[in-house]
């Protein structure tokens, strides 16, 4: 846990990776921030499955777009706008974020830098109030 108090301390951060090193290294860097990882989960069904369990305690979530055997993070991204849940994708695929929808999202091209991914959460959680926990 980060020793330094900063806008992500406390903050609760859904994580959907599919590559297990990357799901690793990620968490561990949004840790060192302070944030509290839920997951890392690699697909949709346990993404959901958690976001129905901690819904109204989220504050954000970090999504690769393509989760492998052809799933991508679309239905999570669609249970997370119902929620107003706010998201940004983390990808290895530029491609992939064809529907327009999806193109305005936030998005940081693979590989990234631990201070991209604080970078781009701090800037997705910017407009919530801070966590009342």
């Amino acid at each position: 846990m980060s020793e330094v108090p900063g806008p992500l301390v406390g903050r609760r951060i859904l994580l959907v990776e599919d590559e297990y090193l990357i799901a690793e290294l990620m968490e561990e860097w949004l840790r060192w921030a302070g944030i509290e990882v839920i997951g890392p989960v690699p697909s949709v069904e346990k993404a959901l499955e958690l976001i129905d369990g901690e819904a109204e305690a989220l504050d954000g979530a970090v999504l690769d777009v393509n989760l492998g055997r052809g799933e991508t993070a679309y239905p999570i991204t669609d249970r997370l706008a119902e929620l107003g849940v706010p998201y940004l994708f983390v990808t290895g695929d530029v491609r992939i974020i064809d529907h327009p929808a999806h193109q305005r999202r936030p998005r940081l091209n693979k590989p990234i830098s631990p201070a991209e991914l604080y970078r781009a959460v701090e800037s997705l959680l910017a407009s919530r109030s801070p966590p009342a926990r």
